[in-house]
């Protein structure tokens, strides 16, 4: 994808202040936390068109209107993932921003996801 120099600007500087992992560590946060969360922060057709099985789905556009409504808890672990990473960095700041501590943006993305053979449903 062709991203705009701005938007790569801000995402550079996310990154600097983001835990990014990696879909390997991703499963294993999942399976050691079976109360952390994998928070889809696509857009709603992106979702619609596929998302991974155990994802729950919170858009970009409204994280922060509403993610202290659904995990009040600051001390949640949540894992987000994007397209291909970028966007879930964005989101994993404003979240720290919040006073999230626990919060993880997945490198690559769905699309690595889908590489790696993660479970994907409709």
């Amino acid at each position: 994808m062709d991203h705009s120099p701005g938007f790569l600007k801000i995402v550079a500087a996310a990154k600097c202040h983001v835990n990014e992992i990696s879909v390997a560590e991703a499963r294993a946060k999942l399976a050691a936390n079976p109360k952390a969360i994998l928070l889809d922060v696509r857009e709603d057709h992106e979702w619609n068109a596929g998302h991974a099985a155990e994802a729950v789905h919170l858009g970009k556009g409204i994280l922060e209107r509403d993610l202290e409504k659904l995990y009040p808890d600051a001390g949640t672990e949540i894992i987000m993932y994007c397209g291909g990473g970028f966007r879930s960095a964005l989101s994993c700041d404003a979240a720290q921003k919040m006073g999230y501590q626990k919060v993880h943006s997945l490198i690559g993305g769905y699309k690595g996801m889908v590489a790696a053979g993660w479970p994907m449903k409709k």
